[in-house]
């Protein structure tokens, strides 16, 4: 373990912390309207980097050069693609979360089927955190880690030993800030980390491809691109882990999903000032997407040429940034995954409180008839954020023993969670007399026929189109029941807007730039230009 190392680790990540801190600390968590939507007053800098980088973490920087070392460059089109998906959530959806003042998505859904369904969802949410994406983070963020700093060699323990203790150092700490800082502390780290997200993002690239070179910039680049071209196609076969087809069907859908219903990302976004601010912060979330590859992906490729065989794929970011990077400047980009790490995990145990205390205990104070002052109730949400962290620390070691890689199996678990949300989010916004019985026979039908595919009977068709086929059929199903036992009032909106709903008027503008700037990515890395 190098020393210059460690020292240039604790100095970035101290600096990210206490300035975080310091620009938050007047804001004295007391309520909770600033403990889950900074009193939504953010700015569009602060929207855009909570955006990106609530969604950029340890298991996507780990995770996708995974993919991208032992497949190709695929696995981008996650990313790539989800700028389609959020300039439409841009355009369509955030105007009317706006317009109807809600807190939660699950409110949407109280409000457009009942209090029932708000529930279940809420509870859904939760569920996909507590088992998924707050184990993944932690799991990600061991993985990086020992694979920088070698902890495993250091103590001498064996690896799963190691990975259970840094699992639970880091979510530890990430509990403390998120209880203390709320989602204003969470958006300042948002800024920082996005500073050095993109420094160490040009700097990483440069030193393992000087690295590859034998000193040489331009050799080095020489090499990656005219040896094992295969890695730089980004148009999937059917044997590739993201085939292109899928970009049209499942992806989409899992895109839509995210960036405009998943709880912890929309609520980056409902605390924005105004519409403009908001539509002006998703804009620059999609760019922060668009360079993005240069952390997730470029890495990967680097590694390609570098090493041979490893042990542990997943290791391939850290190993490749120990290897090639001055001592201080790996420190650096472990402070930058250790921040990426924090932010996301933060960010994750905010939304479950904020879903946990509006969309269930709130109404279950009132069914009760009884009245809780609000500071009690941000205790609550304090105390609720302990409990979700200590289950996401004991669940998160478990994920070594994943088949299909780390990434792979994030994707596959969160498709019991995603689009079925939202299928019946998609339906009620179209629709205005399916009733609450078909969101609910809907959920169960495509949480159940999605689950025995995945668990038990093998199609051998991908799961992203599997979940294109489901959303139809459940879709179908409840637009059936809507025809049969219609509401006998149709839902109408009740506005309730707490901000200005003034659109920004050069969006369209920047959505064409966006959206050509995605195509040509996928045009250069494809057999028309760099995998030819």
């Amino acid at each position: 373990m190098n020393p210059i190392m460690i020292i240039g680790f604790l100095f970035f990540t101290g600096i990210v912390v206490f300035t975080s801190w310091y620009k938050s600390r007047r804001n004295k968590v007391s309520t909770l309207n600033g403990l889950f939507f900074a009193n939504r007053n953010l700015g569009f800098l602060l929207v855009g980097g909570g955006l990106l980088f609530t969604n950029i973490n340890t298991a996507s920087i780990i995770g996708e050069n995974e993919l991208t070392y032992t497949k190709n460059m695929t696995v981008m089109a996650w990313g790539i693609t989800s700028v389609l998906a959020m300039l439409i959530v841009s355009e369509f959806s955030m105007p009317l979360y706006l317009k109807l003042g809600i807190a939660t998505t699950p409110d949407y859904l109280t409000a457009r089927y009942g209090l029932g369904t708000g529930k279940l969802v809420s509870f859904i949410f939760l569920i996909s955190y507590i088992i998924n994406l707050l184990p993944s983070l932690l799991y990600g963020g061991a993985i990086a880690f020992n694979g920088l700093f070698h902890f495993s060699d250091v103590w001498k323990t064996d690896y799963w030993a190691t990975i259970w203790i840094l699992i639970w150092v880091m979510g530890t700490i990430g509990c403390l800030f998120s209880m203390l800082g709320g989602l204003k502390a969470i958006t300042i780290l948002d800024i920082l980390l996005g500073i050095g997200f993109f420094t160490g993002g040009l700097l990483l690239p440069i030193f393992g491809l000087k690295y590859l070179g034998h000193g040489s910039f331009l050799q080095g680049l020489h090499t990656v691109l005219t040896l094992h071209k295969e890695h730089l196609n980004s148009i999937g076969s059917p044997s590739d882990p993201i085939p292109f087809s899928t970009l049209f069907t499942g992806m989409l859908l899992v895109n839509l999903y995210y960036w405009g219903t998943e709880q912890y990302i929309v609520q980056q976004v409902l605390a924005s000032k105004d519409l403009k601010t908001s539509q002006k912060g998703i804009a620059v979330a999609c760019f922060g997407k668009l360079i993005s590859p240069l952390v997730l992906n470029i890495p990967g490729l680097i590694a390609v040429h570098i090493f041979t065989k490893m042990h542990n794929t997943a290791e391939a970011f850290p190993r490749l940034d120990s290897l090639v990077s001055p001592p201080f400047i790996a420190g650096f980009i472990a402070a930058v995954i250790f921040v990426a790490a924090l932010t996301t995990f933060n960010a994750g145990l905010n939304s479950s409180s904020t879903l946990f205390v509006l969309n269930i205990y709130k109404p279950w104070l009132a069914k009760k008839s009884r009245s809780v002052p609000e500071i009690e109730l941000v205790r609550t949400a304090k105390r609720f954020e302990i409990i979700v962290c200590l289950a996401a620390m004991f669940i998160a070691p478990f994920i070594i023993f994943a088949k299909h890689g780390f990434y792979t199996y994030i994707q596959i678990v969160n498709g019991f969670f995603n689009v079925p949300i939202f299928t019946i989010m998609f339906m009620g916004f179209i629709t205005k007399r399916v009733p609450a019985i078909a969101a609910k026979i809907g959920l169960a039908f495509f949480i159940v026929s999605y689950g025995l595919t995945q668990l038990v009977f093998d199609l051998h068709i991908h799961f992203l189109h599997i979940l294109a086929i489901l959303f139809v059929l459940t879709c179908g199903i409840m637009l059936l029941i809507g025809k049969l036992y219609p509401m006998p009032v149709p839902y109408t909106q009740r506005l309730n807007n707490l901000v200005d709903l003034k659109p920004w008027k050069n969006r369209h503008f920047f959505t064409g730039i966006l959206l050509l700037m995605m195509i040509l990515m996928f045009i250069l890395f494809s057999p028309l230009m760099l995998a030819k």
